[in-house]
């Protein structure tokens, strides 16, 4: 059973960059036998907090990608087809779904982009949250063995295939927000993902430049949708493996270019009715970021001019 514990916040803490706050309020929530809804942009670190949680505390986890295609039947179960030809439609015959596995083992269910499953599926997991239990027909009743929790996930109402989650759903869940992190947190994600990738130590500077890049997409007047720290740790990871093959460091500014280009030209959301590409907001974030580097690195009685001309091009991408 997962108690509200202080040495397993500090213990999570350490393996969650920048999420204290967030990691004290699921802990807390799921101790108080609650079910947890985790709602925010992608790539805030969703899933990956909540695998931490349930990896430390030796929790199952049950992982449900919500998608149109999960059916009742899919979340819940199905009886062999040919077990029940021979026997009947006997309990042996039947093949547990991810919502009765985690109900008979006590787990964590995790769904994924909940807002994007059906209403008869949603369905099925409010009388799950209500009852504490779940009747299959032909097969009878399954209840939830102790430290069963519900946690689900979802990115905001702003995407092609999502709906909006009704008030059954908000009324038996506990909201936890999870924003972008600060830069210097998303930085240090980006240092830790390149080492655990095996493409060694990341360059100091280019994943600055990097994160200043992926954090001015999700301002840029043009952009609907910008980068997670996910582009950021691709742009570093491609900067490296071009700076082998060209013979060049992996600060050289066009070859920076051409890396950020590849990782995140296909992550940007442009405007309806913006008449620009991708590749020429990313252009434009990257020579903003260089832009930002040469205002720090100008005199003192430079750095005005040079500050304003960075913000200035583009907006939002020079406050990144």
């Amino acid at each position: 059973m997962l108690r509200a514990d202080k040495a397993l916040v500090d213990e999570l803490d350490g393996l969650v960059v920048g999420r204290r706050t967030e990691l004290e309020l699921i802990v807390a929530a799921l101790a108080a036998g609650r079910h947890v809804l985790l709602e925010g942009p992608p790539g805030t670190g969703k899933s990956t907090l909540l695998r931490a949680v349930a990896r430390t505390v030796g929790t199952g986890f049950v992982f449900v990608e919500g998608n149109a295609e999960l059916t009742p039947a899919r979340l819940v179960g199905h009886f062999d087809p040919a077990q029940v030809v021979a026997e009947g439609y006997v309990a042996e015959a039947f093949v547990d779904g991810p919502l009765v596995a985690a109900l008979r083992a006590g787990s964590l269910l995790y769904v994924e982009e909940i807002n994007r499953v059906p209403e008869e599926s949603l369905n099925v997991l409010i009388t799950v949250m209500s009852e504490g239990e779940l009747h299959v027909p032909r097969y009878g009743r399954v209840s939830a063995e102790p430290g069963f929790r519900l946690v689900a996930a979802m990115n905001p109402f702003d995407a092609v295939g999502t709906a909006r989650i009704s008030s059954a759903i908000y009324d038996r869940v506990c909201r936890v927000a999870m924003g972008y992190q600060g830069e210097d947190v998303e930085e240090g994600i980006v240092r830790r993902e390149v080492a655990a990738s095996g493409g060694g130590v990341a360059d100091g500077l280019l994943a600055r430049r990097a994160v200043r890049v992926v954090r001015g997409s999700r301002h840029h007047p043009d952009v609907r949708v910008g980068s997670s720290v996910r582009g950021a740790i691709d742009l570093v990871l491609v900067a490296d493996q071009l700076a082998g093959l060209r013979a060049a460091t992996a600060t050289d500014p066009e070859l920076g270019l051409d890396a950020a280009l590849v990782a995140l030209s296909g992550r940007l959301r442009l405007l309806e009715g913006c008449d620009r590409r991708p590749e020429d907001v990313v252009r434009d974030l990257w020579q903003a970021a260089l832009a930002v580097e040469e205002a720090l690195d100008a005199p003192d009685g430079d750095h005005g001019d040079g500050a304003d001309g960075a913000a200035g091009g583009t907006g939002a991408p020079g406050k990144a």
